[in-house]
């Protein structure tokens, strides 16, 4: 590790270390290194589906639209399941276990913050969750495995058994608002906070990016850890590019050190 990198670090463990109230954010960023591809990424799973087709409006209107979500879908948890928390989740876990995480924040559906050893009760899960599926009636749910193997074995997936509507995965779909009551928790978090980490997010998703924005004007510290710029690096206190797993693994043995 270069001087530099280094000071910046430690400068980054400091904060925590004097920080009692951290909200944690994250994206996509955090959990490609696990393997969870990133959507808009070059090679990206957008490459070969069109997000306007699997739209929520063209869910619920259009048959021809729900085979192709149930198509994405299937190719998504195919390349999802097994995979497992990098160290970036782990030192997010370590964060909390140490006392010093009120939230953790995520536009993520994957659940490896969870995996990893978070609160559930902690994640709030902005988007949803992908290991879900629940009917958009009567929010009965079902096993994703079960729909899985549907998918697997060529079927169609049918309308709820229990009330006949139409069944989706747990997720937030363009189109479709955020849940409520987690968007008001989680704005709540970044209104209180003291410090807040933003880890492998883009920052150009709304309503979600605003939130680090809102950490920032009501008095935390903003921290952006990053491969690529983002909208608010001019707003940010520290910024800091390259790996997160490395990142954040470094961080956390500086914060023995002060």
């Amino acid at each position: 590790m270069n001087k530099g990198k280094k000071e910046t670090l430690m400068e980054l463990a400091r904060w925590i270390k004097e920080s009692q109230r951290i909200v944690v954010f994250t994206g996509a960023g955090i959990s490609t290194e696990s393997g969870i591809p990133d959507f808009r990424s070059p090679g990206g799973i957008w490459d070969r589906f069109d997000p306007s087709e699997l739209s929520y409006p063209n869910f619920i209107a259009n048959p021809v639209s729900r085979r192709k979500y149930w198509e994405f879908y299937r190719e998504y948890w195919k390349g999802a399941t097994g995979v497992q928390p990098n160290s970036a989740h782990r030192a997010v876990a370590d964060l909390e276990q140490q006392g010093k995480v009120m939230a953790v924040i995520t536009q993520n559906i994957d659940g490896l913050h969870q995996a990893a050893g978070n609160s559930p009760a902690k994640v709030l899960e902005l988007h949803g969750t992908m290991w879900e599926v629940r009917c958009l009636s009567c929010n009965y749910f079902y096993p994703w495995e079960e729909i899985f193997n549907l998918l697997e074995g060529g079927r169609e997936v049918n309308n709820c058994h229990q009330c006949g509507g139409l069944l989706k995965p747990a997720t937030v779909s363009f189109g479709q608002s955020l849940p409520v009551g987690t968007l008001q928790e989680a704005q709540r978090c970044s209104m209180n906070c003291d410090l807040l980490l933003c880890i492998g997010s883009s920052l150009v998703v709304y309503p979600a990016a605003q939130l680090p924005e809102t950490a920032k004007n009501s008095g935390a510290k903003l921290v952006i850890i990053n491969r690529e710029s983002t909208p608010l690096d001019s707003i940010a206190d520290l910024i800091i590019k390259g790996e997160a797993g490395e990142i954040m693994t470094g961080v956390l043995e500086l914060l023995e050190q002060v």
